[in-house]
């Protein structure tokens, strides 16, 4: 039985630490669709309501008496996973995650519009590719976000029920519930968000090139890009070559 490729390099330390392998990121997409859904408000008996509601009242942080339908589609909402696709699409760094505002998003276009300002290393201005499917997320994202107390007057994309931004310590807490339902384990291997900018990075260079992959990942260094590409040392510096 063949091992599963993945999208960690084969040059050692050289490559990145945190991968997915090639099947995982589509898993991952997927469980961010099933990540905190409840089933229909309609579609329950009254004691499975009631079981539902104590597990409403505690998520949201609000006594079971006052759990009304609303929070039926608010704990069906978009922001899990457009944060998870928006990050297997852009490469998203914890840091971009954090930083991301509702400024940022071009959803006619599909893309994410990232100032320098804003950028991880403040190096440029970077125009990134979207899926449309991320972008018809984003969409409904923008249109719910708009109906939570927490995010009037604020710019940020994604909040925490704290009214916190996403930072390294929630956003690993949320990638190992997704490679919970996703039936991915996690045992052995070194998992954050970082895996699913790494697996951006191989997919793009494996599908594309170092070029795409450097321009989608928001690299300076096409040195940096290498180490996501596991072909042949040869045919990549052959890349590097022609892209000076």
């Amino acid at each position: 039985m063949e091992p599963d490729r993945s999208f960690s390099s084969s040059s050692g330390d050289a490559g990145p630490r945190e991968y997915l392998t090639i099947e995982e990121p589509k898993k991952i997409r997927e469980a961010a669709l099933e990540y905190g859904s409840i089933p229909a408000y309609n579609n329950l008996t009254p004691e499975e309501r009631d079981n539902w509601k104590a597990h409403l009242a505690q998520r949201f942080d609000k006594p079971k008496s006052e759990v009304v339908p609303a929070d039926w589609d608010r704990a069906n909402g978009w922001k899990f996973t457009t944060i998870a696709w928006t990050s297997l699409d852009a490469g998203l760094r914890p840091v971009e995650v954090e930083r991301a505002k509702v400024s940022w998003v071009d959803v006619d276009n599909a893309v994410l519009r990232i100032p320098k300002e804003d950028s991880a290393k403040n190096e440029g201005n970077w125009v990134v590719s979207l899926t449309d499917r991320t972008a018809e997320g984003l969409e409904r994202w923008l249109d719910e976000r708009e109906q939570y107390d927490r995010y009037n007057g604020r710019d940020e994309l994604w909040l925490t029920r704290e009214g916190n931004p996403y930072q390294s310590t929630s956003l690993r807490r949320l990638i190992h519930k997704l490679c919970d339902i996703a039936d991915i384990s996690t045992e052995n291997r070194k998992m954050s968000w970082y895996a699913l900018r790494h697996s951006v990075g191989t997919a793009m260079s494996h599908e594309r090139d170092l070029a795409a992959a450097k321009a989608q990942l928001r690299h300076k260094s096409e040195q940096t890009t290498m180490k996501y590409d596991n072909v042949p040392v040869e045919q990549r510096r052959e890349a590097l070559e022609r892209m000076e």
